[in-house]
């Protein structure tokens, strides 16, 4: 009997402390504690810019061809090697053009001997008029005789000016054909580095449907980078503006101190458009203009088709206070906003900034705050942020 009254008081007992329990969940029930992810107010450089993909080539290069046709009968460079101007790069056989000259030099020699000739008889027949003349003007001599003289005469000095006219037109094709000699032993037009050579020693090429590429030649000490800038973006972009970039090769080195030196106005597929179809589209693509910008390459670092990001600067500011873009509660007006700061008693507390730049990544701040104030940036628990809480928890 005793052991069933204990056993009644523990199931009494039990019972009120969940009946407490129940009533103090119901009625008072503890406020869940907000955890707020901060961040202190701090000196540093802010900058926005324009993102884009680039493309290095050579500042200067030039697809040397041939203008004769013929076959390749020594090339003279490898790819890589530096040449310079004037240096030799390859030769054509020049049977064809040897002979074009030879056969030219033959017509003008033989014309110039004509030319000769005719001039010694027009010395005889200049005497044969001015006698006959003479003889007419005495009244000796006969009429007819006089004017046949005159008309041999008139016949070798036209003679004559046909031959200079066709010596003139000889003299040309004897330039052309040493021209066409010369254009066997192909040249570098400038200083620079073997980058490309599409044929081989021994291949015939023909210059009569093309102009064929013999070799390409770079200048590497100074490249230049075409940024690929969106459409959305170009409409900020301007001549002159500071640009960096950097390589996949090297993604921690920046290549800064650069200005972009052009915009091109069209895209490149102005250069594949018909006439025909110059505004019905059926597919709607992307839209990117190039920006131009020039950097030295003395060690030769940067390669002809490398890959680079490009980091247009649209504005910038160093050394000024800055806070997280997320710290921004609400914009009240143009570059003022609210943001939410902790005090010395942990206390939330609102406070009107002035803004200054602001990539969406981090914010200048002008005025509003000081160094080493803590602002909320949000809350870590997916809480509503409620900036009237008490005693919030804070997360560093």
């Amino acid at each position: 009997m005793a052991k069933f009254i204990r056993f009644k008081y523990i199931v009494i007992t039990i019972a009120a402390l969940v009946l407490l329990f129940i009533v103090k969940a119901i009625f008072f029930p503890v406020e869940k504690a907000v955890n707020y992810i901060t961040s202190p107010v701090t000196k540093g450089n802010v900058e926005k810019t324009v993102l884009a993909d680039g493309t290095i080539s050579a500042f200067k290069q030039v697809s040397v061809g041939a203008q004769v046709s013929g076959q390749i009968k020594k090339l003279y460079v490898e790819l890589g090697d530096e040449v310079k101007q004037g240096d030799m790069i390859a030769e054509i056989d020049d049977l064809k053009q040897s002979n074009d000259l030879k056969q030219s030099e033959a017509s003008l020699n033989s014309l110039e001997a004509q030319r000769t000739s005719k001039k010694a008889k027009l010395v005889n027949y200049q005497l044969i008029y001015e006698r006959q003349l003479k003889l007419v003007k005495k009244g000796v001599g006969v009429q007819s005789d006089l004017d046949s003289a005159k008309a041999d005469l008139d016949a070798i000095k036209a003679d004559i000016a046909a031959l200079d006219a066709d010596i003139v037109s000889a003299q040309v094709a004897v330039d052309t054909a040493k021209v066409n000699l010369g254009y066997t032993k192909i040249r570098s037009p400038i200083d620079g580095v073997i980058v490309a050579i599409p044929v081989d020693q021994g291949q015939t090429v023909n210059s009569v449907q093309s102009a064929p590429t013999i070799v390409k030649v770079a200048q590497l000490d100074k490249m230049t980078i075409e940024a690929q800038i969106s459409e959305a973006d170009v409409i900020g972009v301007k001549k002159g503006m500071p640009v960096y970039f950097t390589i996949l090769g090297q993604p921690n080195k920046r290549f800064d101190g650069l200005t972009l030196r052009a915009i091109e106005p069209a895209p490149d597929s102005i250069n594949t458009e018909s006439s025909t179809s110059s505004s019905v589209s059926t597919t709607k693509t992307a839209i990117y203009y190039n920006g131009l910008l020039d950097v030295d390459n003395p060690d030769r670092i940067l390669r002809i088709s490398m890959t680079a990001q490009v980091y247009i600067v649209l504005a910038e500011a160093k050394d000024v206070l800055t806070i997280p873009s997320q710290a921004i509660q609400k914009n009240i007006g143009t570059n003022k906003a609210i943001v939410y700061i902790l005090n010395q008693s942990n206390e939330i507390e609102e406070r009107e900034v002035n803004l200054g730049i602001n990539n969406n990544i981090n914010v200048e701040i002008k005025s509003g705050l000081k160094e080493g104030e803590v602002v909320v940036v949000s809350s870590a628990n997916g809480a509503t942020f409620n900036p009237n809480s008490k005693g919030p928890r804070i997360r560093f």
